[in-house]
């Protein structure tokens, strides 16, 4: 019943910034951890970051020292904040997020966003 909205993804020159959202919504659950992914047509889908409930993060080394993942537990949200975008960034962008809902835990996929890097 947890369901995810993402927003944020968009069209920008390399070395731009953008920053990706993740909120989830529901009743009686309280998020585990979220992660983001990411997947280029063709390929496999290559996990970007992570971030804990406590706020522990980890990062892929293609975007570690430029993605930052924060969250905000009282909204619900993570928040991917991306710097010095690369063309080889460009990707759908899906949050994932494990959760325990009345008592039972389980994990749910956002719908995606397209971010493109291109001069």
């Amino acid at each position: 019943q947890v369901q995810l909205v993402e927003s944020g993804g968009d069209l920008v020159q390399p070395g731009g910034s953008l920053r990706l959202s993740c909120v989830a919504s529901g009743s009686g659950f309280s998020i585990n951890s979220m992660a983001w992914y990411r997947q280029v047509p063709g390929k496999q889908r290559e996990l970007v970051a992570t971030i804990t409930s406590g706020g522990d993060t980890t990062y892929g080394d293609a975007v570690k020292g430029r993605f930052t993942f924060t969250s905000d537990n009282a909204k619900n949200a993570g928040y991917l904040q991306m710097n010095n975008l690369k063309p080889e960034d460009t990707a759908v962008y899906y949050c994932y997020t494990r959760y325990s809902q009345y008592h039972i835990n389980n994990a749910v996929w956002g719908q995606g966003t397209l971010v493109t890097v291109s001069s």
